[in-house]
C-alpha cells in the first residue's frame, strides 16, 4: 500500500497550489483521506479530512475557507486546493489512508494506517 503526495513548490503569498495523493497497489474509494502538515519545529496538524464517500468534509480552522479538500476516485487521487496561501502555511504535506469501506461517509481524523512521503510547500511573503 503506497501514497504518493505531489504538487508541492514555491508560491507567493496569496497564491494557490494544488495537491495530490495518489494511491497505488490499491483503491481509494474504500479509504477515508486525511491531510497533514508539519512546519518546521512544530507539531504535526491535521489540516483536512474527506470521506470514502467524499460527502462529508472537514477543516482545521486555519485553513477553512482557503483550502478543499476533493477526491476522484476514477483516478484513484485526492486533491487539497490551497488557494489565498500564506507564509504560515509553508510545511511539508502529508496525505494519510485508512480503510472504512465503500461509501463511508465517517470522518477519521487520527490513527491512520497508511502515510505517503510528503510534498514540501513554501511560500513566500
Amino acid at each position: 500500500v503506497q501514497l504518493q503526495a505531489s504538487g508541492g513548490g514555491l508560491v507567493q503569498a496569496g497564491g494557490s497550489l494544488r495537491l495530490s495523493c495518489a494511491a497505488s497497489e490499491f483503491t481509494l474509494d474504500l479509504y477515508a483521506i486525511g491531510w497533514f502538515r508539519r512546519a518546521p519545529g512544530k507539531e504535526r496538524e491535521g489540516v483536512s479530512f474527506i470521506s470514502s464517500s467524499g460527502s462529508n468534509t472537514y477543516y482545521a480552522d486555519s485553513v477553512k475557507g482557503r483550502f478543499t479538500i476533493s477526491r476522484d476516485n476514477d483516478k484513484n487521487t485526492v486533491y487539497l486546493q490551497m488557494n489565498g496561501l500564506k507564509p504560515e502555511d509553508t510545511a511539508v504535506y502529508y496525505c494519510a489512508a485508512q480503510e472504512l469501506g465503500l461509501n463511508s461517509n465517517v470522518i477519521v481524523t487520527a490513527n491512520f494506517d497508511y502515510w505517503g512521503q510528503g510534498t514540501l510547500v513554501t511560500v513566500s511573503s
